[in-house]
C-alpha cells in the first residue's frame, strides 16, 4: 500500500486524513497552504438574496462580519461547506456536489448573490446571477515544508489547482524524483496545474472528497 499524502491546509487536511483512514489508506498530512483571516466588512444583506458559499474556511474565518449574514438563505458547494453553515446557524437554500457551476445551473437566475470566499478564486463559468465577491480569508504559501522527499514512490491528493502547481514547483526546486508519484486531482483543471513529470495523473470522477479518496485508494493500492 502506497501512502497517501494530503497537502490541503488544516483543519481540512485533518478531515480528509480521517476519511482516508477509514478507507484503510495510510495518509500523511503535509499542507503546503495556511488559512488566514482578513480584515472586512459585510455589506447590507438587504442588498442581496442569498449567500454564496464554496468553502467552509469562509465559516471558520469569516468572524463576526459573516454572522451578520445569517438572515439570508445559503447555496453552499459541497455537503462539508453546508454543514458548516448550518452549524453556525445559517439557514441551507441549496447544496450543489459537482462544483460552483454545477450549483449556479441550479438556481434562479435573477438573484442577487453575496459570494464571502477567499482572496484567490476560480470566476464560475457562466452565472446567470448577478455576483458580488468578498474575500474574508486568504490561503498563503508555507514557507519551509518539511519532509517532501515522502512524495517520492507515494500518491497526492490535490485538491485545488493552486495546491497542484505549489507542488510541481517545490519539486522542481527541491530535485526531488516524481517520476514515481501519483498525482489524485479533485478536477481536470487541478490535473493540468500539476505540469508533466509524474508517474501519473488522474482526475476524480466529481469534484468531492469522496470521489477524490476513492480514486487516491485506487492509486495507493496499484504499486506502479
Amino acid at each position: 500500500m502506497r501512502p497517501l499524502i494530503i497537502v490541503r491546509p488544516k483543519p481540512a487536511a485533518g478531515a480528509t486524513a480521517a476519511a482516508a483512514s477509514e478507507l484503510g489508506l495510510e495518509p500523511v498530512v503535509m499542507p503546503l497552504f495556511q488559512i488566514r483571516p482578513l480584515a472586512w466588512s459585510a455589506p447590507d444583506p438587504a442588498r442581496f438574496e442569498g449567500l454564496l458559499l464554496t468553502s467552509a474556511n469562509t465559516i471558520r474565518h469569516g468572524g463576526t462580519e459573516l454572522q451578520q449574514l445569517r438572515g439570508l438563505p445559503v447555496f453552499a458547494v459541497g455537503e462539508a461547506t453546508a454543514a458548516e453553515a448550518r452549524d453556525s446557524g445559517f439557514t441551507i437554500a441549496l447544496v450543489g456536489g459537482g462544483g460552483v457551476d454545477e450549483l449556479l445551473a441550479k438556481v434562479d437566475p435573477g438573484l442577487q448573490l453575496l459570494h464571502v470566499g477567499g482572496e484567490e478564486r476560480r470566476e464560475p463559468g457562466t452565472a446567470p446571477q448577478s455576483i458580488t465577491h468578498l474575500a474574508a480569508y486568504r490561503a498563503e504559501q508555507v514557507a519551509d515544508v518539511e519532509g517532501l522527499e515522502r512524495i517520492e514512490g507515494a500518491v497526492v491528493a490535490l485538491h485545488s489547482p493552486r495546491a497542484a502547481a505549489r507542488l510541481a514547483e517545490l519539486a522542481a526546486t527541491s530535485r526531488t524524483d516524481i517520476s514515481r508519484t501519483a498525482l489524485a486531482a479533485i478536477s481536470a483543471e487541478t490535473a493540468r496545474s500539476a505540469g508533466a513529470g509524474w508517474q501519473t495523473v488522474e482526475t476524480a470522477e466529481a469534484p468531492g472528497d469522496a470521489t477524490l479518496l476513492a480514486l487516491a485508494k485506487r492509486l495507493c493500492q496499484n504499486p506502479g
